[in-house]
């Protein structure tokens, strides 16, 4: 084999992984309803269109009149009723008010204890996205204590490697904790 020369580059492949765990992390944040209309709530909805589970924002239109208002307006009204089943059936806690022409969405203030659950959840997803930084670490650690078992780098280059990408965890692991706070202290803000 080659020898390993270590380079940004080398770093390169885990940092994009570990953006992409911060992005996973950011779109699981979105679709947490922190007591106002946020049409990234819908997302994970589909709804059966001409045979295929189709997601919710291709076969209607979605907007937020107001602060805690979702209206949706399907491009064809046979789908109504099955946007109202699948709203109905998801995890959002909301029952779809149905007019015939489009459905709304009304979101009640949220409870204190009901901010309390959420801000565990985030919690709970950050824990999640701090191990996935981990496996990332892990994982590129494995594969250079290959290439020091075969001499394509020697010890030294082993431990500058070790220490850059547990500085690059660390930073990464800053920023879960810093977006898990911002995304708690906006749930507990009446």
């Amino acid at each position: 084999m080659a020898r390993i020369e270590l380079s940004s580059a080398t770093y390169k492949p885990y940092e994009e992984k570990m953006q992409t765990t911060l992005r996973v992390l950011d779109d699981e944040f979105n679709t947490i309803r922190a007591g106002r209309a946020n049409p990234r709530l819908l997302d994970r909805i589909t709804v059966p269109y001409y045979g295929v589970e189709t997601p919710l924002n291709q076969v209607a239109n979605v907007q937020v009149p107001e602060a805690r208002l979702i209206t949706i307006t399907p491009w064809e009204t046979k789908v109504l009723t099955d946007i109202e089943k699948a709203i109905q059936a998801s995890d959002l806690g909301i029952n779809p008010l149905n007019d015939g022409k489009m459905i709304r969405l009304a979101f009640p203030e949220l409870t204190e204890d009901r901010r309390k659950d959420l801000t565990k959840d985030v919690s709970r997803m950050g824990e999640e996205a701090k191990v996935s930084l981990r496996n990332i670490r892990r994982e590129a650690l494995d594969l250079f204590k290959k290439h020091l078992k075969n001499s394509d780098l020697s010890e030294d280059e082993y431990y500058v490697f070790e220490d850059e990408i547990q500085k690059l965890t660390d930073r990464y692991t800053e920023k879960v904790d810093s977006a898990v706070e911002k995304k708690s202290k906006e749930l507990m803000e009446l």
